[in-house]
């Protein structure tokens, strides 16, 4: 979770990095799918929301490679929380249970997916490390 920020404190980023940062980030969250849908028999309506993330995700993506002939990942704040989400879900599951660690988690996810669209929708150019809306000036 801090290859980004260490790889921008010592000057080594690139376009090829983050690339391969964003497809990281895409099998992480396969391999946490795999493994924890089958153990926590979430909810039909749990399941139902990742599948409306993951096609707006989808959709996102397909918009951005439309529009600038690559993979329009982008990093803004509200996918690191997304992440940093998925990646404490079990702390959270484990503290909150199952249907609160699942809302704030998909909540999360939905709301950085549809950012993420947006951004691609009515952006001109692909500006990968855009904050985000709630963040620009």
């Amino acid at each position: 979770m801090l290859d980004g920020y260490i790889a921008r404190k010592t000057n080594s980023t690139s376009p090829l990095g983050a690339s391969i940062d964003s497809v990281a980030d895409v099998v992480f969250i396969a391999a946490l799918l795999a493994v924890f849908l089958p153990i926590l028999q979430l909810s039909l309506w749990v399941i139902c929301w990742i599948a409306a993330v993951a096609l707006v995700r989808l959709g996102s993506l397909l918009v951005g490679y439309v529009k600038y002939h690559a993979l329009s990942f982008l990093h803004t704040y509200a996918n690191k929380a997304t992440g940093l989400a998925l990646f404490s879900f079990p702390l959270l599951y484990s503290i909150f249970g199952l249907t609160t660690a699942s809302i704030v988690t998909c909540g999360l996810a939905t709301c950085s997916a549809i950012e993420e669209l947006m951004i691609n929708i009515k952006s001109k150019e692909l500006l990968r490390d855009d904050a985000g809306w709630m963040f620009r000036k």
